[in-house]
This record gives structure tokens, C-alpha cells and sequence, in this order.
């Protein structure tokens, strides 16, 4: 079953990100992985690999360096301190074009704290060691030091934003560690990251199946008369809405580590997750502004391993409203198929 999620992942990796829907990375898909992290190897062997072969994108540096003739512009303070005029020398800042930048350096750091992890295939760290030899103008840097959030990206150096989410994963997975010391996928697949892709990839997969529907994330505008509008009201924004006509179909992704349910201990009674349920509510109410029942609201849980997972389908207040479990342990076609039909309620909604 491991195994399936992780070709599940893939797969959703792959409609989060074009470039791994580019045929260099179609090899990829047919491998077995014991782990996430041999995925990832996987994936950046391949892009890495094409990467150099277009060549390592360069940028202009700042150097410092202690040199006997002046260049660009002396760093008076460093050279008394290190007393190098005494040697002839003199200090210099200046730009360099280099392959040594914060992108480059960002993968050099994930090559090689991933040939350090254990569940790595060796034919894979064979791969890694003769990538790292692209990488010697490099600085090592650690991996908890890199700023992903400071990483810029323009045409140039484009075909990085992919690489460098993989490295990003890397590094949040492999900073979740097993008390045994291994890294389970299970440890990896929850919180912030997970959901983030789950929720992706749902749009994604619509935007690229099913683009007659104009699927997006879009703001939801409150009911409320203009002059009763208060500058305080919250933001509504929809995970994704699809749109057939005057029918509009709004789905919101949950993805939790452990509970799509919520359990009243006094009772010992499970219900619906309340603000979930209250949130779709009002999203669908105030979409559907002339209260026609042409706006539906789902929303789309990824299951978890609790016996009892939202799968219902009722009308609230004249609209359709459902609660869904899709299961990421099953097969591919299973996953699709679900995704399928939640668009045959722009026929019904």
C-alpha cells in the first residue's frame, strides 16, 4: 500500500508542477520506491541531470578576496584588519558571474544530505555522486541555513522552481524523523506541506481536464447591501470553483493527520468538523446571491484511517452541499474517478 501512495504522490507532484509532466521525466513514473525520499532522488536526478546538460544557471556573486592588484573597490577596514597591504595585497569586494548562487547552492546542500539518507537506492547515490562533480564551484552550505522564501525566480533561471520544491520537501521530510531513527512516509505525508499540494493538485487537475469549466480559486463576495458593508468582514476565497452556465460548483480540500470527524467525548457521538461545514455553507450562500440553488458547495477530505469518513450528499437551505473522502492509498483510476464525478454536479447543482 506504501508503494501506492507513493506513486499517488508522484502523480500529484506531476499535475502541481508541468515540468514533471515533460517527457524527461516520464522514466520516472515506471520505477519502485521504498520511500518518499528515493522519489525525490529520483526526481532530481532527472531534472538536475537536464539542468546541467543546459548549463548551470550563473549569477553575479559578491566576492571578497585579498589580491595584489585593485579590483573594483577596496574594503579599507577588512585589509587593516587582516593586515594584508603588509603582503602586498589589498582587499577588494567586487561581482563575480559564477555558478555559485543561493539557487545552486540549494541544490548542492539536498544532493548531498540526500546521499547520507539511508533509504536512498544505491543506484541512485551512484547518480547523485556524479551530479555533485557539476557542483565543485559551489559552497556547501547547511541545509537548515537556505531561505526558500528569499529565492527569486525570473526566465532565466525558471526551470529551478520545480527542482527547488523538491529540495524543500526534502528537507521538511527529512527533518521528520521516526524515534527508531528511520524516516517513514507516513511521518512526511501530514501537516502544512501535504496539504498545500493536496490542494494544488485538485486544481491543477481540473485546469488540465477540465479547463470548459474555468477552473480557479476565487473570492467569494459577501451578501451584505453596500451600504451595510463593513471594512472588518473577512476574506472568502475558494479553494476551487468550477463553472457550467449559471451553475457553479465550489469545492474546499481538508486534508488533516488524523480526523475528518469530530468526536463529542460527553456523548461518545462523531459529527461533522462544525466550521467546516459552516464555512462551505456560507461560501455557498453567498455565491448564490439571487437564491436560485444554482451554487453547490463539496467538501473534498483526503481520507485518514478512521473507520467512519464524511460521505454524504444533502440539501441545505435549497442548495446541494457535500461532504467527500478521497482516498489517496487507492489506485490511480480510483482517485480520477472520484474527481470525475464531483463534475456531474454542474449538472445537477
Amino acid at each position: 500500500m506504501a508503494d501506492i501512495r507513493i506513486k499517488n504522490i508522484y502523480y500529484m507532484l506531476s499535475y502541481a508542477f508541468q515540468t514533471l509532466r515533460e517527457t524527461g521525466f516520464k522514466s520516472v513514473a515506471a520505477k519502485e520506491f521504498d520511500n518518499i525520499h528515493d522519489l525525490f532522488a529520483a526526481i532530481l536526478i532527472r531534472g538536475i541531470g537536464m539542468q546541467v546538460k543546459r548549463g548551470l544557471h550563473k549569477d553575479y556573486v559578491e566576492k571578497q578576496e585579498a589580491l595584489a592588484g585593485l579590483r573594483s573597490q577596496i574594503n579599507t577596514a577588512e585589509t587593516i584588519k587582516q593586515q594584508t597591504r603588509i603582503k602586498g595585497r589589498l582587499v577588494c569586494s567586487f561581482d563575480e558571474f559564477s555558478p555559485d548562487s543561493p539557487h545552486n547552492r540549494a541544490l548542492k546542500s539536498i544532493l548531498l544530505l540526500l546521499l547520507r539518507h539511508g533509504g536512498i537506492k544505491p543506484e541512485r547515490k551512484k547518480a547523485l555522486r556524479k551530479l555533485l562533480l557539476y557542483f565543485a564551484d559551489v559552497s556547501d552550505v547547511k541545509p537548515l541555513s537556505i531561505r526558500w522564501d528569499v529565492l527569486k525566480y525570473h526566465r532565466n533561471n525558471a526551470s529551478y522552481r520545480m527542482l527547488l520544491e523538491i529540495c524543500r520537501l526534502t528537507v521538511k521530510g527529512l527533518l521528520l524523523t521516526a524515534e527508531t531513527g528511520t524516516h517513514k512516509l507516513a511521518s512526511w505525508l501530514q501537516g502544512e506541506e501535504m496539504y498545500r499540494l493536496y490542494e494544488k493538485f485538485v486544481l491543477s487537475y481540473y485546469v488540465r481536464h477540465h479547463p470548459e469549466y474555468f477552473p480557479k480559486s476565487a473570492y467569494i463576495d459577501w451578501d451584505v447591501e453596500e451600504k451595510e458593508r463593513s471594512p472588518y468582514l473577512p476574506v472568502m476565497k475558494s479553494d476551487i470553483t468550477l463553472q457550467r452556465g449559471e451553475k457553479r460548483l465550489i469545492i474546499d480540500t481538508k486534508y488533516y493527520e488524523r480526523g475528518t470527524m469530530q468526536h463529542n467525548t460527553l456523548y461518545n457521538v462523531r459529527t461533522f468538523i462544525s466550521e467546516n461545514l459552516y464555512q462551505i455553507y456560507a461560501y455557498v450562500k453567498n455565491g448564490d446571491k439571487n437564491a436560485a440553488g444554482n451554487v453547490a458547495g463539496v467538501i473534498l477530505y483526503a481520507k485518514t484511517d478512521e473507520a467512519i469518513t464524511p460521505n454524504d450528499d444533502m440539501t441545505i437551505g435549497g442548495n446541494r452541499i457535500g461532504l467527500k473522502t478521497l482516498d489517496l492509498n487507492q489506485e490511480w483510476t480510483g482517485i480520477t474517478s472520484q474527481l470525475e464525478n464531483l463534475c456531474s454536479w454542474l449538472e445537477t447543482a
